[in-house]
Protein backbone atom coordinates (compact mmCIF):
# COMPACT_ATOMS: atom_id res chain seq x y z
CA UNK A 1 0.00 0.00 0.00
CA UNK A 2 3.06 2.41 0.48
CA UNK A 3 5.12 4.14 -2.01
CA UNK A 4 8.02 5.72 -1.37
CA UNK A 5 9.12 6.85 -4.86
CA UNK A 6 10.32 10.59 -4.15
CA UNK A 7 12.24 9.79 -1.12
CA UNK A 8 15.40 10.25 -2.10
CA UNK A 9 14.50 13.60 -3.74
CA UNK A 10 12.52 15.19 -1.14
CA UNK A 11 15.57 14.59 1.29
CA UNK A 12 17.39 16.31 -0.80
CA UNK A 13 15.17 19.22 -1.77
CA UNK A 14 14.64 19.42 2.34
CA UNK A 15 18.49 19.93 2.77
CA UNK A 16 18.65 22.63 0.27
CA UNK A 17 15.36 24.46 1.74
CA UNK A 18 16.95 24.27 5.70
CA UNK A 19 20.79 25.71 3.76
CA UNK A 20 4.93 24.02 6.06
CA UNK A 21 -20.37 11.89 9.29
CA UNK A 22 -22.11 11.64 8.50
CA UNK A 23 -25.18 9.66 8.41
CA UNK A 24 -25.29 6.54 5.48
CA UNK A 25 -27.77 7.52 3.28
CA UNK A 26 -29.03 10.25 1.37
CA UNK A 27 -27.85 13.09 4.38
CA UNK A 28 -24.36 12.95 4.66
CA UNK A 29 -22.28 14.69 7.38
CA UNK A 30 -25.53 14.43 9.50
CA UNK A 31 -25.48 12.16 12.54
CA UNK A 32 -29.14 10.52 12.00
CA UNK A 33 -31.36 8.29 9.69
CA UNK A 34 -31.46 11.11 7.70
CA UNK A 35 -28.87 12.71 8.74
CA UNK A 36 7.76 -6.99 17.54
CA UNK A 37 7.37 -4.08 15.61
CA UNK A 38 8.94 -2.09 12.64
CA UNK A 39 12.41 -0.63 13.68
CA UNK A 40 12.34 1.85 16.46
CA UNK A 41 12.50 5.33 15.55
CA UNK A 42 15.09 7.34 16.74
CA UNK A 43 14.05 8.99 19.73
CA UNK A 44 10.63 7.49 20.02
CA UNK A 45 8.85 5.50 22.05
CA UNK A 46 5.24 3.20 21.36
CA UNK A 47 2.65 5.69 23.42
CA UNK A 48 1.31 4.59 26.83
CA UNK A 49 -1.70 3.31 27.61
CA UNK A 50 -3.98 5.59 28.85
CA UNK A 51 -4.74 6.13 32.58
CA UNK A 52 -7.38 7.80 34.77
CA UNK A 53 -4.60 9.66 36.51
CA UNK A 54 -6.65 13.05 37.86
CA UNK A 55 -4.89 16.20 36.04
CA UNK A 56 -2.58 18.11 38.48
CA UNK A 57 -5.29 21.36 38.01
CA UNK A 58 -8.88 20.21 36.50
CA UNK A 59 -10.80 22.65 34.98
CA UNK A 60 -14.61 24.19 36.51
CA UNK A 61 -17.37 22.51 35.23
CA UNK A 62 -18.62 25.94 33.61
CA UNK A 63 -16.31 27.92 30.85
CA UNK A 64 -16.23 30.68 28.57
CA UNK A 65 -16.30 30.98 24.69
CA UNK A 66 -15.72 34.76 23.29
CA UNK A 67 -15.14 35.31 19.68
CA UNK A 68 -12.56 38.11 19.48
CA UNK A 69 -11.43 38.20 15.44
CA UNK A 70 -12.88 37.09 12.12
CA UNK A 71 -8.97 36.29 11.04
CA UNK A 72 -10.64 35.53 7.46
CA UNK A 73 -13.47 35.28 4.92
CA UNK A 74 -14.69 33.85 1.90
CA UNK A 75 -12.90 30.38 1.91
CA UNK A 76 -14.72 27.85 0.16
CA UNK A 77 -15.66 24.12 1.38
CA UNK A 78 -12.54 24.90 3.72
CA UNK A 79 -11.48 21.44 5.23
CA UNK A 80 -8.02 20.65 7.15
CA UNK A 81 -5.81 23.08 9.15
CA UNK A 82 -2.46 23.09 9.98
CA UNK A 83 -0.81 25.77 11.99
CA UNK A 84 2.49 26.79 11.00
CA UNK A 85 5.45 27.81 13.67
CA UNK A 86 5.15 31.07 14.16
CA UNK A 87 1.20 31.05 14.16
CA UNK A 88 0.13 31.46 10.19
CA UNK A 89 -2.89 28.61 9.07
CA UNK A 90 -2.15 25.80 6.47
CA UNK A 91 -5.86 25.90 5.12
CA UNK A 92 -7.21 23.14 2.50
CA UNK A 93 -10.23 23.32 0.02
CA UNK A 94 -12.06 19.91 0.09
CA UNK A 95 -13.93 20.85 -3.37
CA UNK A 96 -11.07 22.53 -5.44
CA UNK A 97 -7.50 20.66 -3.80
CA UNK A 98 -6.16 24.29 -3.22
CA UNK A 99 -4.14 24.85 -0.06
CA UNK A 100 -3.99 28.62 0.85
CA UNK A 101 -1.60 30.03 3.63
CA UNK A 102 -3.46 32.44 6.15
CA UNK A 103 -1.53 34.97 7.83
CA UNK A 104 -1.89 36.94 11.24
CA UNK A 105 -3.64 40.07 9.40
CA UNK A 106 -6.27 37.62 6.82
CA UNK A 107 -3.77 37.75 4.68
CA UNK A 108 -4.34 34.73 1.96
CA UNK A 109 -1.59 33.01 -0.15
CA UNK A 110 -2.73 30.38 -2.56
CA UNK A 111 0.24 27.66 -1.83
CA UNK A 112 -0.61 25.56 -5.35
CA UNK A 113 -3.17 22.80 -5.78
CA UNK A 114 -2.72 19.12 -4.69
CA UNK A 115 -2.89 16.78 -8.08
CA UNK A 116 -4.82 13.78 -7.78
CA UNK A 117 -7.65 15.00 -5.84
CA UNK A 118 -11.24 13.70 -7.00
CA UNK A 119 -13.68 15.69 -5.14
CA UNK A 120 -17.25 14.20 -4.82
CA UNK A 121 -19.97 13.80 -1.83
CA UNK A 122 -17.46 14.00 1.37
CA UNK A 123 -14.67 13.38 -0.47
CA UNK A 124 -11.82 15.69 -1.72
CA UNK A 125 -9.22 16.96 0.01
CA UNK A 126 -9.05 16.68 3.53
CA UNK A 127 -6.89 16.99 6.02
CA UNK A 128 -3.45 18.66 6.84
CA UNK A 129 -0.54 18.66 8.36
CA UNK A 130 3.14 19.60 9.20
CA UNK A 131 5.86 17.39 9.75
CA UNK A 132 7.20 17.07 13.55
CA UNK A 133 9.88 18.55 11.80
CA UNK A 134 8.62 21.22 9.74
CA UNK A 135 11.70 23.61 10.30
CA UNK A 136 14.05 21.47 9.11
CA UNK A 137 12.14 19.38 5.93
CA UNK A 138 9.70 21.75 5.44
CA UNK A 139 6.99 18.80 4.29
CA UNK A 140 3.41 18.97 4.33
CA UNK A 141 1.80 16.31 4.80
CA UNK A 142 -2.36 16.04 3.22
CA UNK A 143 -4.96 13.26 3.52
CA UNK A 144 -7.25 13.27 0.12
CA UNK A 145 -9.41 11.55 -1.87
CA UNK A 146 -8.50 10.20 -5.49
CA UNK A 147 -10.33 8.51 -8.31
CA UNK A 148 -9.59 4.69 -6.55
CA UNK A 149 -8.99 5.57 -3.05
CA UNK A 150 -8.07 7.63 -0.19
CA UNK A 151 -4.53 8.15 0.57
CA UNK A 152 -1.64 10.18 2.31
CA UNK A 153 1.12 12.51 0.69
CA UNK A 154 3.75 14.77 1.49
CA UNK A 155 4.72 18.15 -0.19
CA UNK A 156 7.59 20.22 0.19
CA UNK A 157 6.55 23.91 0.68
CA UNK A 158 8.94 26.65 -0.75
CA UNK A 159 7.57 29.71 0.28
CA UNK A 160 10.03 31.11 -1.33
CA UNK A 161 8.66 30.42 -4.92
CA UNK A 162 5.54 32.82 -6.83
CA UNK A 163 2.03 31.88 -5.01
CA UNK A 164 0.82 29.24 -6.98
CA UNK A 165 3.78 26.71 -7.49
CA UNK A 166 5.22 26.46 -3.55
CA UNK A 167 3.85 22.92 -2.93
CA UNK A 168 6.50 20.43 -4.92
CA UNK A 169 5.18 17.15 -6.22
CA UNK A 170 3.38 14.72 -3.61
CA UNK A 171 5.28 12.18 -3.01
CA UNK A 172 2.47 9.12 -1.86
CA UNK A 173 3.35 7.44 1.38
CA UNK A 174 0.10 5.18 1.86
CA UNK A 175 -2.54 4.44 -0.40
CA UNK A 176 -5.42 2.31 -0.38
CA UNK A 177 -7.90 3.22 2.34
CA UNK A 178 -11.38 2.99 1.01
CA UNK A 179 -12.99 5.89 -0.31
CA UNK A 180 -17.01 6.36 -0.62
CA UNK A 181 -19.10 9.44 -1.65
CA UNK A 182 -19.91 8.94 2.44
CA UNK A 183 -17.10 8.30 5.42
CA UNK A 184 -13.96 9.01 4.05
CA UNK A 185 -12.64 9.94 7.76
CA UNK A 186 -9.64 12.36 6.67
CA UNK A 187 -7.91 13.86 10.11
CA UNK A 188 -4.25 13.71 9.99
CA UNK A 189 -2.19 14.44 12.89
CA UNK A 190 1.35 13.95 14.42
CA UNK A 191 1.31 13.10 17.84
CA UNK A 192 3.90 13.81 21.08
CA UNK A 193 5.58 10.46 19.65
CA UNK A 194 6.23 12.48 16.00
CA UNK A 195 4.17 9.10 14.56
CA UNK A 196 1.42 10.27 11.62
CA UNK A 197 -2.01 9.00 13.04
CA UNK A 198 -5.26 9.48 10.57
CA UNK A 199 -9.05 8.70 11.49
CA UNK A 200 -10.70 6.63 8.36
CA UNK A 201 -14.57 6.33 7.55
CA UNK A 202 -16.24 2.80 6.43
CA UNK A 203 -17.42 4.42 3.77
CA UNK A 204 -20.74 3.22 4.48
CA UNK A 205 -19.85 -0.33 4.11
CA UNK A 206 -20.14 -1.23 7.99
CA UNK A 207 -18.56 -4.11 7.90
CA UNK A 208 -15.29 -2.89 7.05
CA UNK A 209 -15.17 -0.57 10.90
CA UNK A 210 -14.63 -4.67 12.40
CA UNK A 211 -12.82 -6.35 9.81
CA UNK A 212 -9.15 -5.71 11.02
CA UNK A 213 -7.71 -6.44 7.62
CA UNK A 214 -9.56 -3.50 6.36
CA UNK A 215 -7.71 0.25 6.43
CA UNK A 216 -11.87 1.37 6.76
CA UNK A 217 -13.44 2.40 10.16
CA UNK A 218 -9.76 3.04 11.86
CA UNK A 219 -7.45 5.15 13.16
CA UNK A 220 -4.00 4.32 11.90
CA UNK A 221 -0.64 5.25 13.20
CA UNK A 222 2.15 5.44 10.65
CA UNK A 223 5.99 6.69 10.34
CA UNK A 224 6.39 9.45 8.85
CA UNK A 225 7.47 7.17 5.56
CA UNK A 226 3.73 5.95 5.94
CA UNK A 227 5.08 2.49 7.49
CA UNK A 228 3.73 0.81 11.17
CA UNK A 229 4.84 2.74 13.44
CA UNK A 230 7.16 0.33 16.26
CA UNK A 231 4.09 -0.25 19.60
CA UNK A 232 0.58 -0.67 16.95
CA UNK A 233 -0.97 -3.71 18.01
CA UNK A 234 0.50 -5.84 14.64
CA UNK A 235 3.73 -5.73 13.91
CA UNK A 236 2.91 -5.88 10.43
CA UNK A 237 -0.04 -2.81 10.19
CA UNK A 238 -0.61 0.39 10.71
CA UNK A 239 -4.28 -0.26 12.27
CA UNK A 240 -4.20 1.68 15.91
CA UNK A 241 -7.83 0.84 16.69
CA UNK A 242 -11.13 -0.15 15.15
CA UNK A 243 -14.76 -0.46 15.21
CA UNK A 244 -14.89 3.71 14.14
CA UNK A 245 -17.96 4.61 11.79
CA UNK A 246 -16.65 8.00 10.80
CA UNK A 247 -13.57 9.69 12.84
CA UNK A 248 -12.95 13.41 11.71
CA UNK A 249 -11.01 14.36 14.81
CA UNK A 250 -7.99 13.78 16.73
CA UNK A 251 -6.71 15.52 19.39
CA UNK A 252 -3.66 14.88 22.45
CA UNK A 253 -4.38 16.41 25.60
CA UNK A 254 -1.45 17.15 28.44
CA UNK A 255 -1.31 13.69 29.21
CA UNK A 256 -0.68 13.22 25.99
CA UNK A 257 -3.48 10.58 25.68
CA UNK A 258 -4.97 10.26 22.61
CA UNK A 259 -8.74 11.40 21.85
CA UNK A 260 -11.22 11.14 18.93
CA UNK A 261 -14.66 12.14 17.81
CA UNK A 262 -17.48 9.81 16.04
CA UNK A 263 -20.11 10.41 14.07
CA UNK A 264 -23.23 8.08 14.94
CA UNK A 265 -26.17 7.41 12.88
CA UNK A 266 -29.41 6.78 14.56
CA UNK A 267 -28.84 7.66 18.36
CA UNK A 268 -25.52 8.81 19.55
CA UNK A 269 -22.07 10.82 18.91
CA UNK A 270 -19.27 10.16 20.22
CA UNK A 271 -16.24 11.36 22.01
CA UNK A 272 -13.38 8.89 22.47
CA UNK A 273 -10.59 8.20 24.62
CA UNK A 274 -8.51 6.09 22.58
CA UNK A 275 -6.30 2.90 23.31
CA UNK A 276 -4.41 0.87 20.99
CA UNK A 277 -5.77 -2.58 19.96
CA UNK A 278 -9.41 -1.75 21.16
CA UNK A 279 -12.79 -1.79 19.47
CA UNK A 280 -14.87 1.04 19.91
CA UNK A 281 -18.29 -0.97 18.29
CA UNK A 282 -19.54 0.31 15.25
CA UNK A 283 -21.87 -1.56 14.07
CA UNK A 284 -22.49 -3.49 16.71
CA UNK A 285 -22.50 -0.85 19.49
CA UNK A 286 -23.75 2.97 19.25
CA UNK A 287 -22.82 5.21 21.88
CA UNK A 288 -22.12 3.29 24.88
CA UNK A 289 -22.42 -0.59 24.87
CA UNK A 290 -25.55 -0.93 27.07
CA UNK A 291 -27.49 -1.07 23.65
CA UNK A 292 -25.26 -3.20 21.74
CA UNK A 293 -25.91 -7.24 21.52
CA UNK A 294 -24.98 -9.28 24.54
CA UNK A 295 -25.40 -6.01 26.59
CA UNK A 296 -22.21 -4.16 28.35
CA UNK A 297 -21.23 -6.74 30.60
CA UNK A 298 -18.40 -8.93 27.96
CA UNK A 299 -19.27 -6.97 24.79
CA UNK A 300 -15.65 -6.13 24.21
CA UNK A 301 -16.40 -2.76 23.22
CA UNK A 302 -14.89 0.90 24.84
CA UNK A 303 -17.75 2.84 25.94
CA UNK A 304 -17.74 7.21 24.84
CA UNK A 305 -16.20 9.18 27.56
CA UNK A 306 -19.19 11.37 26.51
CA UNK A 307 -22.16 11.26 23.88
CA UNK A 308 -24.52 13.26 22.23
CA UNK A 309 -27.52 13.09 20.51
CA UNK A 310 -27.25 13.34 16.86
CA UNK A 311 -29.14 16.29 16.24
CA UNK A 312 -26.86 18.13 18.64
CA UNK A 313 -23.32 17.42 17.32
CA UNK A 314 -22.71 15.35 14.27
CA UNK A 315 -18.79 16.36 15.11
CA UNK A 316 -15.89 16.53 12.84
CA UNK A 317 -12.46 18.23 14.44
CA UNK A 318 -11.30 18.51 17.89
CA UNK A 319 -8.79 20.43 19.70
CA UNK A 320 -7.64 20.72 23.40
CA UNK A 321 -7.32 23.53 25.19
CA UNK A 322 -7.46 25.19 28.80
CA UNK A 323 -8.29 21.80 30.09
CA UNK A 324 -11.05 20.96 27.75
CA UNK A 325 -11.74 18.93 24.73
CA UNK A 326 -13.36 20.93 22.57
CA UNK A 327 -15.51 19.57 19.76
CA UNK A 328 -17.16 21.31 16.37
CA UNK A 329 -20.41 20.29 15.52
CA UNK A 330 -22.21 20.26 11.57
CA UNK A 331 -25.24 19.51 11.76
CA UNK A 332 -25.53 20.55 15.63
CA UNK A 333 -24.12 24.04 14.74
CA UNK A 334 -22.34 24.33 17.59
CA UNK A 335 -18.86 24.43 19.35
CA UNK A 336 -19.12 21.59 22.54
CA UNK A 337 -16.58 21.97 25.65
CA UNK A 338 -15.79 18.69 27.57
CA UNK A 339 -13.65 19.50 30.82
CA UNK A 340 -11.48 16.84 31.73
CA UNK A 341 -10.62 15.53 35.11
CA UNK A 342 -7.89 12.83 33.91
CA UNK A 343 -9.79 10.83 31.79
CA UNK A 344 -13.85 12.23 33.42
CA UNK A 345 -15.35 14.84 32.24
CA UNK A 346 -15.93 17.55 35.19
CA UNK A 347 -19.32 18.00 34.80
CA UNK A 348 -21.83 17.51 31.36
CA UNK A 349 -20.63 19.20 28.27
CA UNK A 350 -21.20 22.70 27.65
CA UNK A 351 -22.64 24.10 24.02
CA UNK A 352 -21.45 27.72 22.38
CA UNK A 353 -22.43 29.87 19.42
CA UNK A 354 -25.38 27.55 18.75
CA UNK A 355 -26.32 28.39 15.46
CA UNK A 356 -24.52 31.76 15.36
CA UNK A 357 -22.13 30.93 12.86
CA UNK A 358 -24.13 27.52 10.94
CA UNK A 359 -22.04 24.07 10.23
CA UNK A 360 -18.67 23.86 12.37
CA UNK A 361 -16.08 22.09 10.80
CA UNK A 362 -12.39 22.34 11.95
CA UNK A 363 -11.18 23.35 15.83
CA UNK A 364 -7.35 23.71 16.15
CA UNK A 365 -5.68 25.09 19.01
CA UNK A 366 -4.20 28.65 18.85
CA UNK A 367 -0.56 29.72 20.05
CA UNK A 368 -2.22 32.31 22.67
CA UNK A 369 -4.47 29.59 24.33
CA UNK A 370 -7.50 30.39 22.18
CA UNK A 371 -8.56 28.45 19.41
CA UNK A 372 -9.24 28.79 15.20
CA UNK A 373 -13.12 27.83 14.79
CA UNK A 374 -13.48 26.92 10.55
CA UNK A 375 -17.37 27.30 9.70
CA UNK A 376 -18.47 24.66 6.96
CA UNK A 377 -21.43 25.99 5.40
CA UNK A 378 -19.98 26.20 1.38
CA UNK A 379 -19.52 22.30 1.03
CA UNK A 380 -23.37 22.53 -0.36
CA UNK A 381 -24.78 21.18 2.64
CA UNK A 382 -25.55 24.09 4.61
CA UNK A 383 -26.64 27.90 4.31
CA UNK A 384 -23.96 30.15 3.03
CA UNK A 385 -24.32 33.51 4.60
CA UNK A 386 -22.33 36.57 3.10
CA UNK A 387 -18.58 36.19 4.45
CA UNK A 388 -18.77 32.45 4.19
CA UNK A 389 -16.58 30.31 5.59
CA UNK A 390 -14.36 32.35 7.88
CA UNK A 391 -11.76 30.95 10.66
CA UNK A 392 -13.24 32.93 13.88
CA UNK A 393 -10.77 33.35 17.14
CA UNK A 394 -12.00 32.50 20.33
CA UNK A 395 -10.35 33.12 24.08
CA UNK A 396 -11.62 30.23 25.91
CA UNK A 397 -11.83 29.11 29.68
Amino acid sequence: MQRRSQTAVLAAASLLLAAGCSSGGAQPEKSGPSDDATAKSPGTAAPATPTATPSPSAPPAKGSVKVTATLTTGLKSPWGVAPLPGGDLLVASRDTGDVFRVAADGKKTLLGSVPGVEPGGEGGLLGLAVSSDFGADHLVYAYFTTATDNRIARMIYDEKRPPGIQLGQPDTIFKGIPKGQIHNGGRIAFGPDKMLYAGTGETGDTGLAQDKESLGGKILRMTPDGEPAHGNPSAESVVYDYGHRNVQGLAWDGEKRLWASEFGQDTWDELNLIEPGKNYGWPEAEGKAKGAKGGAAGSGFMDPVAQWKTADASPSGIAYAKGSIWMAGLRGERLWRIALNGTKPVGAPQAFLEGEYGRLRTVVAAGDGGLWLVTSNTDGRGDTRKGDDRILHLKVS
